[in-house]
């Protein structure tokens, strides 16, 4: 009779354990970690604010004529963008690296959630302050600084979703090769300035000359900042919209392959 009550009683148990709620747990611990730690959350949330500023500075002697765009909407645009950087890729890059040397990941791997669950979780905080963050950067766009509203609602949706997606596998995979929490600010360095100089976060492409601006395309996070300037201001072509959708995909096909391969669940020694 007891074996048949401890049977029933762990069948219960089991069956109580869902993806949502591992997914969930996962995520409240995160939350807890990320509130604790001041610099962390000052990054995620105000960093990104600011740099609304120096985008507006660095357009002085730009001519924004060829892209058709006001410096207010490059801005604001601009600071989506950074929002995706510091809020996701560096604040998870940093969030990796310490629970894995903190053998938080080992851990976490006994337990039923599978390995992408872990990671998801990791991230869900993460992406739901950057997505919050973007929502009222759009509201408060249109109704302080008089910019339109969102002309495709839906691609610009996709964009911001397609960013988080994204910016996470390439945090994971940034992580695996970052050996200390202190190292992350200078593995998470490249991506920074490539996406700062050639993804249209500070200068829009179409202001740059045609042969930089077809480089630029390529790079992983142009096709995420295509789709969030077409979705607010509209203005690009379907063609273009393709292909932009087609580069955030291909990235993020790259960044999960590359995090299956080569993601580190133990400390670096």
């Amino acid at each position: 009779m007891s074996a048949v009550t401890t049977e029933a009683s762990t069948t219960t148990n089991t069956r109580r354990t869902t993806t949502s709620g591992r997914l969930a747990a996962l995520g409240r611990a995160e939350l807890t970690l990320l509130v604790r730690n001041k610099t962390a959350l000052f990054s995620a949330v105000l960093v990104p604010l600011g740099m609304i500023g120096a985008i507006k500075a660095s357009l002085g002697g730009v001519n924004l004529d060829k892209a058709g765009m006001t410096v207010a909407e490059v801005a604001m645009i601009g600071g989506i963008g950074m929002v995706l950087i510091f809020a996701v890729y560096a604040n998870l890059a940093t969030a990796y690296t310490a629970r894995r040397e903190e053998l938080v990941l080992k851990r976490l791997r006994t337990i039923e959630a599978p390995d992408r669950e872990i990671l998801a979780g990791t991230a869900l905080p993460a992406a739901a302050l950057a997505f919050t963050q973007c929502a009222v950067m759009i509201a408060a766009g249109v109704v302080f600084l008089g910019l339109s509203a969102p002309q495709q609602p839906v691609v610009l949706v996709l964009g911001v979703l397609g960013g988080l997606v994204l910016l996470t596998a390439l945090a994971a995979t940034t992580s695996a090769f970052t050996r200390t929490v202190e190292s992350a600010q200078l593995t998470t360095m490249p991506l920074f300035l490539i996406s700062v100089v050639g993804s249209g976060l500070f200068v829009p492409l179409d202001a740059l000359p045609d042969t930089v601006a077809s480089v630029c395309e390529l790079l992983p996070v142009t096709g995420v900042m295509t789709l969030i300037r077409a979705g607010w201001l509209g203005g690009v072509e379907g063609y273009d919209l393709l292909g932009a959708a087609l580069n955030a995909l291909a990235w993020t096909v790259l960044a999960v392959f590359a995090v299956q391969r080569w993601f580190r669940w133990e400390p670096r020694r």
